[in-house]
């Protein structure tokens, strides 16, 4: 059932048609800690077939996914420039860095080593001055509908919120780290957290200090 769920999944109509309800509840943290207006140049790490780009359309946008379908639809629906990559091939030099950096809903879907792998080399894709901002599905803590919907997820590492917090706050400076839900109806189905994150001062994580 998970594997055709997947598949499904995969086809930008059936993405954009399930995401649709939700994109804006997931967004609005991102939006009220000025990681949308306030910006110029945005890179969207995972950025499907395009659901967050059209709230950067005044910004220099690039985002980023390895599925060639979701590019091809995200380039016949929104402004902005859309790539096919592994973002942790993608290089910038110092004037190309971006500003912001979205990451939404991604690192559920990728063991701990391969997300500490890729959050060490966004950070090298990020103005001094800038911030990451990361939306993802939290594990709750207790047997609960919200802990049933995240099982249910077809991403496989939902995390506690603690997890979350140390291994985010491992990379990043953190700014804001908070809870939020996913509503229908005014019903919670998914628990989330939002990191708003900076580059260390000293350009090194914390994981390379110890």
């Amino acid at each position: 059932m998970n594997a055709m769920v997947e598949r499904l999944l995969e086809q930008p109509i059936v993405y954009r048609w399930w995401m649709a309800p939700f994109a804006e509840q997931k967004l609005r943290p991102v939006q009220a800690n000025g990681g949308v207006q306030q910006v110029r140049r945005v890179l969207d790490v995972g950025c499907g077939p395009g659901t967050n780009a059209g709230h950067f359309a005044h910004t220099d946008y690039l985002g980023v996914d390895i599925n060639p379908r979701y590019i091809e639809s995200a380039r016949q629906r929104h402004p902005g420039k859309f790539m096919v990559a592994d973002v942790t091939t993608f290089e910038a030099k110092p004037g190309e860095r971006f500003d912001s950096i979205i990451v939404n809903s991604l690192l559920h879907h990728i063991p701990t080593p391969e997300v500490e792998r890729l959050l060490g080399h966004l950070e090298t894709l990020l103005t001094d001055d800038g911030a990451i901002h990361i939306m993802e599905l939290v594990l709750p803590p207790h047997l609960s509908a919200t802990w049933a919907l995240a099982k249910l997820d077809r991403g496989h590492y939902a995390r506690p919120f603690a997890e979350w917090e140390r291994i985010l706050s491992s990379s990043f400076e953190p700014v804001r780290c908070d809870p939020y839900s996913i509503k229908a109806l005014g019903i919670p189905l998914w628990d989330m957290i939002y990191f708003k994150g900076r580059r260390r001062s000293n350009g090194e994580t914390l994981r390379a200090s110890r």
